[in-house]
């Protein structure tokens, strides 16, 4: 601690932001590691642990009211050993103690207040706390005071509910019971689909009231669905959730990419933290929507989402950062809000009058102090009418303005980007980029996402080839978790099938491969989330829902089902079908938390549309080809590619299925069953579903 009221704690050494920015709190804060465990045992101290990331609002908000505070600080230190961690290098810990917030209190977030035994069982939890009570909310200063009175006057009562929590979170983190003997049929994805329609917003697109936030694997469930069973409602359902978020708030209408939820029915106040997560899963979800539709406002969305990342995201050597901050100069929102004024002052009239109409800039404002936050209130069409001009005219005008207003907000204070780089994180996007690049024929998508491949080859991976989770500059390495494995895996397929090029499929199987090593439950089946023997010494977690992002075990799964339409090696069925068959009690008793699996289901049970082309695949003609098959929307499908004179062997899909004369050749399967070759696109098109403009 320094002096004169100038505190820096032990967190300044380390590498994550969200640490970094409580280095300076009066608060005596150790990092996650044995040097605040041992102490914990040897004082006999209950641990305080503290949980959030950087661009958490609430837990700014918690480190400037409690945290800052010298005297709440002092009972801290007095009374507990403090540990902080950013539960984005951390998801396991996160995961557990998220876990034992629901069994203690019903409720989790961020910021997460845990406090343990000294053996890291929980035994009280809570989010926020304000420094005093207000809000509903008991203050944090009573908070500390009762439980150490608690702890040191009642210590049967702690060691109780120590061990019921943990006792629960046992049977928390197992299948058990729920776990199925054979893989459930396709009903149950109907019967899925069906109850996340019951609880679809029919009026406002999304699920349930508010707060809501972009459920991607259910999205993207509920369009592959529609789709192949011809379900209008479930299709019309899911345009009408990505056309208002698009339109909403939750979207930033000048720079691309989304906000993390929306606190309201109407997609319109977000909660403005910018995650890579949601934007690399919403970008591959809007692309298959603009495969399946032609829409321009999809293709509008991936191209400015993805613009987004690559001008805003990424690091020097091209990694992808993890978060931008919801607060800038200490206001959450106030990068992106406006006042008509200041829209006044950029465009001046009558541009700044229409441009106020068209995004709903008003002088009462929608969010706080008169704020605007920008939204399609009025369509081009709406405006031309109104203002009696062109509609042509109307969107040139807005075009502009939209690039001269996003100029003048660059030289706002930026929100702080958080720059750690995820290894699973920056898969989603490398799938995205990948996916986007073969179906929109945009080769610099391409170039970055093999750039941040190389960066998570160089940085991101031992030397034996196994992954790490983040970048520490100091500290023990963390090791790859099971969304790592999963995520880059998948991701690794995605450029295997935009490029032909068979390193990727290699490396893919390579990857998938050393993550069932790691991570497979012998006795239950399924994947852990942390390799055996790293993390809490509590139970070894398993991730059995969707989250914010796609459960491991439901992106291995459908990576696997993936690999084995590519290869034909049945040891990948036979491994979902395990996988699936484990996982069969939660599918049925949690649709809106098994997105992931029940598109693997689906997969499984449909099986797969397999697309081989054999011959000159790397030449002008075979580009072309592929990016027509890309741009087409063929849920369920996948792709391989061989070129014999390359000398190396085909993938399984294509052997014994030669090029026509040397030419470049198709085949269109199912079950390996396939069509007789075709060596036109005029043949082969119509063995494809058609997407937009047909190619």
């Amino acid at each position: 601690m320094g002096d004169g009221g100038k505190y820096t704690n032990r967190l300044i050494h380390e590498t994550s932001p969200y640490l970094r920015q409580h280095a300076h709190n009066p608060v005596d804060w150790y990092p996650w590691g044995e040097e605040a465990l041992e102490r914990a045992r040897r004082e006999n101290k209950p641990i305080l642990l503290s949980i959030g990331y950087s661009a958490c609002h609430w837990c700014h908000v918690m480190e400037r009211e409690s945290f800052s505070d010298p005297e709440i600080a002092a009972i801290m230190n007095e009374h507990f050993v403090n540990i902080k961690v950013d539960r984005e290098e951390r998801p396991d810990l996160d995961h557990t103690y998220q876990l034992a917030a629901q069994i203690l209190s019903g409720q989790g977030g961020w910021p997460l207040t845990v406090v343990l035994t000294p053996d890291l069982r929980p035994f009280f939890a809570g989010t926020y706390f304000p420094p005093e009570d207000r809000y509903g909310r008991p203050g944090f200063k009573r908070v500390l005071l009762t439980l150490q009175r608690v702890y040191a006057a009642e210590p049967d009562r702690i060691e109780r509910i120590a061990a019921e929590v943990a006792q629960a979170l046992g049977k928390a983190n197992r299948l058990g019971a729920t776990a199925g003997r054979s893989v459930p049929d396709r009903d149950l994805v109907r019967q899925g689909a069906a109850r996340l329609l019951a609880t679809a917003d029919r009026s406002y697109g999304g699920f349930g009231e508010a707060p809501k936030f972009p459920t991607v694997p259910n999205l993207q469930l509920l369009q592959r669905w529609g789709y192949l069973e011809g379900d209008a409602e479930a299709l019309a359902f899911v345009d009408l959730t990505l056309q208002k978020m698009a339109k909403g708030g939750i979207y930033d209408q000048l720079g691309g990419g989304f906000h993390r939820y929306s606190v309201d029915r109407y997609w319109l106040v977000p909660h403005f933290e910018k995650m890579l997560y949601d934007n690399g899963l919403l970008a591959a979800l809007y692309l298959e929507a603009w495969q399946r539709t032609g829409m321009p406002l999809y293709e509008r969305v991936v191209r400015e989402t993805l613009g987004y990342i690559l001008r805003e995201m990424t690091n020097p050597a091209g990694g992808f950062c993890s978060a931008q901050d919801a607060d800038s100069e200490g206001e959450e929102g106030r990068f992106f809000v406006w006042r008509p004024a200041e829209v006044r002052e950029a465009l001046g009239e009558p541009l700044a009058g229409l441009f106020c109409l068209a995004f709903g800039v008003t002088d009462d404002g929608n969010f706080e102090n008169g704020a605007s936050v920008l939204h399609v209130a009025m369509e081009p069409e709406e405006l031309a009418r109104l203002r009696g001009m062109d509609e042509d005219d109307v969107r040139r005008q807005l075009e502009e303005a939209r690039k001269r207003l996003l100029a003048v907000r660059e030289k706002r204070v930026r929100p702080q980007r958080d720059d750690k780089v995820l290894t699973g994180w920056n898969g989603l996007v490398i799938s995205a980029l990948a996916r986007a690049a073969a179906a929109l024929d945009e080769p610099a998508w391409l170039a970055a996402a093999r750039r941040a491949l190389a960066f998570v080859r160089e940085r991101l991976m031992t030397p034996a080839g196994d992954l790490l989770h983040t970048l520490k500059e100091r500290g023990e390495p963390v090791p790859g978790f099971l969304e790592d494995y999963a995520y880059l895996a998948a991701a690794l397929v995605d450029m295997y099938e935009a490029t032909l090029e068979p390193e990727f499929l290699e490396e893919a199987q390579r990857l998938a491969r050393r993550m069932l090593e790691l991570f497979w439950d012998d006795s239950e089946g399924g994947l852990f989330m942390t390799p055996a023997g790293y993390g809490v010494p509590l139970e070894r977690p398993k991730e059995l829902w969707d989250q914010a992002t796609p459960s491991g075990n439901g992106v291995a799964a459908l990576t696997w089902l993936r690999l084995y339409g590519i290869t034909a090696d049945d040891a990948w069925r036979a491994k979902a079908e395990e996988l699936l068959a484990a996982f069969a009690g939660q599918m049925s008793r949690n649709p809106w938390g098994t997105g992931s699996l029940l598109l693997a289901l689906d997969q499984y049970q449909r099986g797969a549309k397999e697309i081989g082309l054999v011959g000159p695949v790397f030449s002008a003609e075979g580009r072309r080809f592929l990016h027509r098959i890309h741009r087409a929307y063929i849920p369920h499908r996948v792709i391989a590619g061989h070129d014999p004179e390359r000398g190396m062997a085909p993938p399984g899909l294509l052997v014994d299925r030669p090029a026509a004369d040397g030419r470049l050749t198709a085949y269109v399967c199912e079950d390996f069953r396939c069509s007789p070759p075709v060596t036109g696109w005029e043949e082969l098109e119509p063995l494809l579903v058609h997407g937009p403009g047909g190619g």
